[in-house]
């Protein structure tokens, strides 16, 4: 949604803006459900109990569509075959070994260079992704990938948890569906295209906690979806107030890591499972936490490797993640770098739920640091304030005290005080009044394994200990 539009939406009463993000459903219902959905939802759920050779064959075949459509229709990878060849490289494209990694910056530089050259991006989806470096990733995805892609989540992300796209349920997400200067409920809007209450990540402090409560109770909500840290916050507020009074199937985290003490409150406020998952707008890998506690990988999405630099790793050990995506041969990444890092089980391993889905030890990344305001609200995955052709080529938001925030950032062309004022009105929509400074880099820092983290905060003991205080004071007038 364009700077114009949002402006409009934000001058709505709420039922229009309701209204908004409803019609807004209703265009995604079109393109991620169809004719074909319950079917493919059927055969994902068959092939959870394939055999190796079974997937092993389903896969090859994939693969070999896939690396045959990028080296001869994608011109980003048909240059890099073409130059090969040039250069007597005769290595063939039909092995995936072959294949040179492919960084996100190569991506971020020319998105419209890994569209197939028969594909007309007018007529496909569009996503984006802030990724690890802040700067918006352009990705486009054709109606048959996208509807693939939710028939797994239909099959791994609800129908392992009881729950599906028909019944109620409330999310917590990166969406500024209210302004944060709004300081009075109702903090959400109503998706009735997916039976959605979209509940603002940024105004949960505690005085406005019980509100939250009583709209999700009201709502009759079967399940919860959103970032870890905005559902950790709201489980603690309904403890404060009492314990749930809920009737939840499950609570489902994403987008930010979720360790087993967040886990455990949370499945005691909210009386149900809480579940964890991993995936990403480039669809290059996904995975789902079963009945048992496990996180599966989807093979239909991607393979994953695991290097240490350049050098694969075994299973059991930690390795970055470089994937190659299946199911979408319309804008196909090879051997692409994702940024995060994980550890894989052996083939050999099995789980309780009885699922031959292979599974993951652990997943590192995704751990933009939380932010703060000086009520005691804390704001995560900040970065989608760079959301957008934004001409930056990287950047990096720190937080130096609770009144001031710093904007790193390795300008693109195009970047004037405009941009500046825009970023300003995007962090103060989301964290109130606070103090913007930008610093201009020609390369934003990296953390000693060679990262680049989006967002950083650097309060001290004291400014943190003062949120604390804050927050518990509000809490109690709010009492």
């Amino acid at each position: 949604m364009n700077e114009k539009a949002l402006k409009l939406y934000h001058g709505l009463p709420t039922p229009l803006k309701s209204l908004a993000a409803t019609a807004r459903g209703l265009h995604l219902r079109r393109w991620r459900y169809g004719p074909e959905t319950e079917r493919l939802v059927a055969e994902a759920v068959e092939r959870e109990s394939w055999s190796a050779a079974q997937w092993q064959q389903w896969r090859e075949t994939r693969l070999a569509h896939v690396l045959h459509r990028a080296a001869t229709r994608v011109p980003f990878y048909r240059e890099v075959w073409a130059s090969r060849r040039r250069n007597g490289d005769r290595r063939s494209y039909e092995y995936l070994e072959n294949w040179p990694i492919l960084d996100k910056e190569e991506l971020r530089a020319n998105p419209f260079r890994f569209v197939a050259d028969d594909r007309d991006v007018r007529n496909m989806f569009h996503e984006q992704t802030s990724g690890s470096t802040g700067k918006s990733i352009e990705l486009w995805w054709s109606r048959q990938t996208v509807q693939e892609y939710y028939a797994l989540w239909e099959a791994r992300w609800k129908n392992w948890y009881g729950v599906s796209r028909r019944d109620r349920w409330a999310i917590f997400g990166g969406q500024l569906v209210v302004g944060v200067a709004k300081q009075h409920p109702p903090f959400w809007v109503k998706n009735l295209a997916f039976h959605q209450l979209y509940m603002s990540s940024y105004h949960l402090q505690p005085e406005f906690l019980p509100a939250y409560v009583d709209a999700l109770r009201r709502f009759r909500i079967k399940y919860l979806w959103g970032y870890t840290s905005a559902l950790l916050a709201l489980a603690q507020g309904v403890l404060d107030l009492g314990g749930t009074a809920f009737d939840l199937s499950v609570v489902i985290t994403n987008a930010e890591p979720l360790l087993p003490h967040q886990k455990q409150l949370m499945s005691e406020a909210f009386g149900c499972p809480v579940r964890d998952t991993y995936g990403m707008s480039e669809i290059v890998a996904a995975a789902g936490e079963c009945q048992a506690g496990r996180l599966h990988l989807w093979p239909e999405v991607g393979i994953v490797e695991l290097f240490d630099h350049e050098n694969p790793v075994v299973d059991g050990d930690v390795g970055d993640m470089v994937c190659t995506g299946l199911i979408n041969g319309d804008m196909p990444l090879i051997r692409y770098r994702v940024g995060d890092r994980s550890a894989l089980e052996g083939a050999h391993a099995k789980c309780a739920c009885g699922r031959t889905l292979p599974m993951m030890n652990y997943v590192e990344g995704r751990s933009d640091d939380i932010l703060y305001t000086a009520t005691g609200r804390r704001i995560g995955r900040l970065c989608t304030v760079f959301y957008g052709r934004i001409p930056v080529r990287e950047a990096q938001i720190v937080q130096e005290t609770l009144t001031r925030v710093r904007v790193r950032y390795v300008p693109a062309e195009g970047f004037s005080e405009d941009t500046e004022i825009a970023l300003t009105e995007r962090i103060r929509a989301r964290m109130g009044s606070i103090e913007v400074a930008f610093e201009e880099l020609q390369k934003i820092p990296r953390s000693a394994n060679g990262k680049m983290r989006a967002v950083i905060c650097k309060l001290s003991r004291e400014e943190f200990d003062s949120v604390q205080s804050k927050a518990n004071k509000a809490e109690g007038e709010g009492d």
